[in-house]
């Protein structure tokens, strides 16, 4: 399994998802992934760098493939605007670039003041979206008339030799199943079993992409105060991280989060054990990459914990 770093732009400015992002270059990590968000999962994390600005800055600073991890291409932005963004994405890597994309949450897409489509025609506009991008990536003059989209008369010039990958995120089974019928490959967050056994099923072997996390602090209680403070959302269950539509929403429930809640959800402190006990998780569920966000203001010991120790150990 290759171990890449994970760059959280709910949690972090510019300035430090680049300096990540170099310290990973140099510790010899796989690769880099980011998240798209328009707001934070919670104000304590109080962060949210327009993605495309920073995977053009990414580009210039290193040779690491970049994922976006995920980005929705269906309410907030139009899937033709998406395609552009991810073409330059592509050129600018060298073809190093893989679009990863998922239904969305209401947190990110609902800015607009549209209706919050349920779970059955967010799939189906995403199985759009991707038709869509698609068909542009061709270089051809795209004219679509469809059930969700309407493009005319639409070309894009600057396109990289080959078309950009497409993962597809799914945390359900009929999310899943989409994912292998129509992506490159497959985006998780956790190491669930049935579902990645889903997927290499239906999809034939394609590969499976996860996004985990850490937090590191000189001692473990330290660090699962960190983590509480900062990322209380990772202990909600359920459909709540899709449907709640503002970081105020997710700051009252995750009022109802205790500190010992996130300490399970995620390793926290610095020993090397908890995090490799992690990553074999991943591994042992069919992994293929997995990418790792750190937590917390101790995000180069957090890395270069997993450069010296990690990586070795599940090689």
């Amino acid at each position: 399994m290759k171990i890449g770093l994970f760059l959280s732009s709910e949690e972090y400015a510019p300035a430090d998802l680049l300096a990540q992002a170099r310290l990973a270059t140099e510790l010899g990590m796989h690769g880099l992934s980011i998240s798209d968000h328009f707001h934070p999962w919670g104000d304590a994390q109080g962060q949210s760098p327009f993605v495309w600005s920073m995977i053009g800055a990414l580009s210039q600073i290193g040779d690491l493939p970049i994922l976006t991890a995920v980005t929705c291409p269906t309410v907030r932005i139009h899937p033709a605007v998406i395609a552009q963004a991810a073409a330059t994405s592509a050129v600018l890597t060298g073809g190093r670039f893989t679009l990863g994309i998922g239904s969305g949450e209401a947190l990110n897409e609902s800015i607009l003041g549209g209706p919050w489509p349920n779970t059955a025609v967010r799939l189906e506009m995403l199985e759009e979206a991707v038709e869509v991008m698609r068909a542009l990536w061709t270089g051809e003059v795209v004219t679509h008339h469809g059930k969700h989209y309407t493009v005319e008369n639409a070309r894009i010039y600057t396109l990289p030799q080959a078309p950009p990958e497409v993962y597809v995120s799914g945390f359900g089974p009929r999310a899943t199943e989409l994912a292998a019928r129509i992506g490159d490959g497959y985006v998780t967050t956790s190491p669930d079993r049935e579902l990645i056994g889903l997927f290499a099923e239906k999809s034939g072997g394609k590969p499976a992409v996860a996004c985990g996390k850490g937090c590191f602090a000189p001692t473990a209680d330290e660090a699962v105060k960190i983590a509480h403070k900062l990322w209380p959302n990772a202990g909600l269950p359920g459909e709540l991280s899709q449907i709640l539509p503002t970081p105020a929403h997710f700051d009252q429930a995750a009022a109802l989060v205790t500190e010992e809640m996130v300490g399970k959800a995620f390793p926290c402190g610095p020993d090397p054990v908890k995090h490799i006990a992690a990553v074999r998780a991943y591994q042992d569920a069919g992994i293929d990459e997995l990418y790792v966000a750190p937590v917390g203001p101790h995000y180069r010991e957090l890395i270069e914990l997993y450069a010296r120790e990690v990586l070795p150990a599940v090689k």
